[in-house]
């Protein structure tokens, strides 16, 4: 049975061990650099100031984590995260990215955000699959952007409605 829950600092080391492949064989992240167990610490630190960051385990071990983040540094974009899913190369395909989703999705309404956006590298046909069947739109397209492996890539960001919310001023 796969329990989705809150991460602890202590799942640091793993969850950089599934971001290890992503950085050194992938252009799905720009990072050139896999990170050390204290920069993820400090990226779990500040992004559970704000925002959930879940993890789905099976018989204690970690198959995948996602996270939402600040979308753009103002306050006027308090209502709107930027949300993120690595999983283990053995757990893709099997459900493990819809079950986080959707409790981080749910963790975000609860939190009052109202809207989704996510930065995919392009082409990534498994990202764009996921989440347009979650509803996500295509809302703009950048032109060799990110230069990794010797090549220039595009990226696309894909926008969701969570919520509505109505505020007074």
């Amino acid at each position: 049975m796969i329990e989705i829950r809150t991460v602890d600092l202590e799942d640091a080391q793993k969850l950089v061990d599934i971001y290890r492949p992503y950085v050194e064989e992938t252009a799905i992240t720009f990072d050139y650099e896999v990170p050390n167990i204290h920069e993820f610490e400090e990226k779990i630190s500040k992004t559970m100031q704000k925002y959930p960051f879940l993890v789905a385990v099976e018989n204690k071990k970690i198959l995948g984590y996602t996270y939402a983040g600040e979308f753009y540094p103002k306050r006027a974009y308090d209502w709107t995260a930027e949300i993120t899913i690595y999983l283990d190369k053995q757990a893709r395909g099997k459900g493990i990215g819809e079950l986080l989703y959707n409790e981080l999705e749910k963790q975000l309404i609860e939190k009052g955000i109202c809207r989704l956006t996510s930065c995919i590298s392009y082409p990534d046909e498994g990202s764009i699959s996921f989440h347009e069947k979650h509803n996500f739109r295509k809302v703009a397209h950048f032109e060799k952007v990110g230069y990794k492996f010797n090549r220039w890539y595009d990226v696309v960001w894909y926008q969701k409605y969570i919520q509505e919310k109505e505020f007074i001023e």
